[in-house]
């Protein structure tokens, strides 16, 4: 169980979070009103399509959830395994999310479908990215599990039981981020429109730097 929550891990959560929720307000403000850091709400939408006979409906549905499966498929060969560690190849990952985005952008501008698929695939790598450390499940893109754990460990805290502090501040840290990022998002496509994406992409790019810099001089003080 997670009882020492590294720095590195704490930032980097956050600033994936403020990505998810900064992408998701756009992609919901947008042409096409849909989500795309999670797939529940769209698979719902997807099922009432299929008793509604609507085909159009279904099938757009239908590939704004494979594009984030999509996603999760490329972090998996990418990355490689769901455990949190120094070492992995995230920085390749986190640019490949950053290019995605910067597609999404232009596809936005354009009035293009295909920029749900993109910014959709954006989120199931990131998600899929980070998803496990010490016990504990890491999701950056939606807030369903965060909050549940967020409510249980309240609830182990008033029934006597205790909590695990790192835990609780690395989820509750994670929930503001990405409310924050909604925030954000909905402030500057309010600003900037479709702009606001580019920005979203040249974040995520921050993001995978911030990590090769870091890795590069753990390296550097281990071979000291």
């Amino acid at each position: 169980m997670l009882t020492r929550l590294p720095v590195w891990i704490l930032v980097g959560s956050v600033m994936l979070a403020l990505n998810a929720g900064f992408i998701n307000s756009v992609a919901l403000l947008s042409f096409a009103s849909n989500a795309v850091s999670h797939v529940t709400g769209t698979a719902t939408i997807l099922a009432d399509g299929v008793v509604t006979g609507q085909s159009a409906l279904v099938l757009h549905t239908a590939t704004i959830v494979l594009s984030f499966i999509g996603g999760a498929v490329l972090s998996g060969i990418i990355v490689g395994n769901e455990a949190l560690a120094l070492g992995r190849r995230y920085g390749l990952a986190l640019a490949i999310e950053a290019l995605l985005l910067i597609a999404a952008w232009k596809a936005f501008h354009m009035n293009h479908m295909a920029a749900e698929w993109l910014a959709s695939a954006a989120c199931g790598l990131q998600n899929a990215m980070v998803a496990t450390y010490s016990g504990s499940v890491i999701r950056t893109t939606h807030l369903t599990g965060i909050v549940s754990d967020l409510g249980a460990a309240l609830g182990n805290l008033l029934s006597g039981r205790g909590m695990l502090k790192a835990q609780f501040a690395l989820q509750s840290a994670i929930f503001v981020a990405f409310i924050a990022g909604a925030i954000l998002g909905s402030l500057l496509f309010r600003r900037f429109g479709y702009d606001a994406v580019l920005v979203n992409g040249v974040w995520v790019g921050f993001v995978a730097l911030c990590y090769v810099f870091m890795l590069a001089r753990r390296k550097r003080e281990l071979s000291c």
